[in-house]
């Protein structure tokens, strides 16, 4: 790779990861998206590329639009819940403010709402939505009418809103009360645990039918407080530990073993000041990036929520 060329990486990636990843929930697949529209761009005449930006978005879009498409069957088939790879450093999307990032744009809740909806269909939310793009530009990347392009914006928005995903607007509320969770969780303060969430909280595991995980998720004040003390005792039963982090821009935890292996990523969804959710991911293949994994047969989530 010529000098002007790594440059060039340098400076469209975030913004083509940021796209990718957004569009395929996989940090995989989008990795596989960019490496290909950045070698096109590279390999394309002059006169194909008026702009190299306007160029990588348009290819960078196409691409996960048809990979996408082809990949519907293998998430139909998929063994329980499906939700996205995590983000543990989402610097590697990129400036917020020069992408119009928002951490909710970019959450597991988010991700997982978007599966409602066709590729075409979030290829124009996310670049109208996210990326702020203006219609023409948007049509010309999907090859659409304008007007076609606003009413499939407005489908999706209102798909989306039945969908009622919530998030907490302030950042320094929701931040206080992810302390406090893992706070009470790790003294075993089933009461204080309960007062935290919200009556209607669902806990989702995604094991991909390769570490043991929910086959439904948990739904219920009670039934999830208990089932989160019951992880958080069993890392401890086996030396690990549960570290707080940030993931996909919300708060989170690793939870690792004794020698520091991955066993799983756990995301908290919180709104009005309660959390609404939370999203466990456990299947290695959706965390291999992120480090050594543990071996999944011996992951804490084996046990069911107490009804």
């Amino acid at each position: 790779m010529t000098n002007l060329a790594a440059d060039l990486h340098d400076e469209l990636r975030p913004l083509m990861f940021s796209i990718a990843y957004r569009m395929l929930g996989s940090v995989a697949e989008a990795e596989d998206i960019v490496q290909e529209a950045f070698l096109r761009l590279v390999r394309s005449q002059p006169h194909e590329v008026e702009s190299p930006e306007a160029y990588a978005t348009t290819v960078t879009t196409r691409l996960a639009i048809d990979h996408l498409r082809s990949a519907r069957v293998r998430r139909e088939q998929y063994v329980g819940a499906w939700l996205p790879e995590p983000l543990l450093d989402t610097s590697a999307m990129g400036d917020p403010a020069a992408h119009a990032e928002t951490a909710d744009t970019v959450s597991l809740a988010f991700l997982v709402l978007l599966e409602s909806l066709t590729p075409v269909e979030r290829a124009v939310f996310l670049l109208r939505e996210v990326f702020g793009y203006d219609y023409d530009r948007i049509a010309a990347i999907v090859e659409k009418t304008e007007a076609n392009c606003r009413q499939i914006f407005v489908r999706a928005q209102r798909r989306l809103a039945s969908g009622e995903s919530r998030f907490e607007a302030s950042p320094a509320r929701r931040d206080e009360l992810a302390r406090q969770f893992f706070a009470a969780a790790e003294s075993g303060d089933i009461a204080g645990l309960e007062r935290m969430l919200a009556e209607d909280v669902a806990f989702v595991g995604d094991g991909g039918g390769k570490a043991p995980a929910l086959a439904t998720p948990a739904v219920g004040r009670t039934r999830v407080a208990r089932f989160v003390l019951g992880i958080f005792r069993t890392a401890k039963s086996l030396s690990g530990r549960i570290e707080p982090t940030l993931v996909n821009g919300h708060p989170g935890a690793r939870i690792v073993d004794a020698d520091g292996n991955l066993a799983a990523v756990l995301a908290l969804q919180i709104a009005d000041g309660q959390i609404v959710g939370f999203q466990n991911v456990l299947n290695p293949d959706k965390l291999a990036h992120l480090g050594p994994l543990i071996d999944p047969s011996l992951f804490p989530g084996n046990q069911r929520p107490a009804r």
